[in-house]
């Protein structure tokens, strides 16, 4: 079926779950799946810098495919899976270096020249070329991340299944997240971005641009080539006032330096901690 039949059948059971119990419409979701797996469909697509549109439809296929799997178990010795979803298959010839007990699962794509150290990538997750997913690092359900981004130790990406029209977390091309840096409900990290060690962004963090004379306050999106270390800042409650966390930006990334060495004067002109 095409695409584009697979999406009404898969609109419709989103709203009628009985409809799951026929076969074209249990296969549209095996087959969106599927497509998600081999890269051939995202849930997230790019219109320039900055600029993405998230497919619900695809995001109400994961959300289904539940619905028409069974439990299994799946022997990897020394391992052993009990789950509804498979591992990923086929690592070797996609040219994907996964280091045990790093673990991709179906329905998740990872270009050719991606490093996944023993970290977790999840159903519709997509990783793009070049990009090092380091220890303990999670990409969530859905999370999009570009090419050469370096995700470091214990990075947690969070995953957005519902509502399915929300915009998953999108790292764009060439980004740098520190270690133990936590991007969560949908914020987008835009390209070539260096977020520093302990960083939390969530929807609601504010994301203070202290470059000039004024602060400038943005939510959900760290603009791109900028360079972010955790900060503090006081917020009165009944109780008193408080220092409640923020993100700092705090300056941008050279454009005349490569991005190897733009990294190095970042960690250097800023101290930030990756």
């Amino acid at each position: 079926m095409s695409s584009e039949t697979d999406r009404s059948l898969i609109e419709a059971a989103f709203e009628n779950r009985e409809l799951l119990s026929q076969s074209a419409t249990r296969q549209a979701v095996l087959d969106t799946i599927a497509k998600l797996d081999a890269g051939e469909l995202r849930v997230a697509t790019q219109q320039g810098p900055g600029e993405w549109t998230t497919n619900a439809w695809v995001k109400q296929a994961v959300l289904l495919y539940f619905g028409v799997t069974s439990m299994e178990r799946w022997d990897c010795p020394p391992f052993e899976f009990y789950d509804k979803i498979p591992l990923k298959r086929g690592l070797d010839k996609a040219g994907v270096r996964v280091v045990p007990p790093g673990t991709v699962r179906y329905g998740a794509h990872v270009e050719s020249g991606c490093i996944v150290m023993p970290g977790y990538v999840n159903i519709g997750a997509y990783v793009a070329t070049g990009t090092m997913v380091d220890t303990w690092a999670t990409v969530g359900s859905c999370a999009q991340v570009g090419k050469n981004v370096h995700l470091s130790g214990g990075v947690g990406l969070g995953g957005v299944l519902e509502p399915p029209g929300a915009q998953p977390v999108i790292i764009e091309d060439g980004a740098f997240i520190g270690s133990r840096a936590i991007v969560v409900e949908g914020v987008m990290v835009e390209s070539e971005a260096v977020i520093g060690a302990g960083v939390t962004l969530t929807a609601s963090t504010p994301i203070v641009d202290v470059t000039g004379s004024e602060p400038v306050e943005l939510r959900g999106r760290v603009p791109a080539r900028s360079v972010v270390i955790p900060g503090m800042r006081p917020k009165r409650f009944p109780a008193g006032e408080f220092m409640v966390p923020c993100a700092l930006i705090i300056g941008q990334r050279k454009a005349s330096t490569d991005k190897k060495t733009s990294l190095n004067e970042a960690l250097r002109d800023f101290n930030v901690s990756v």
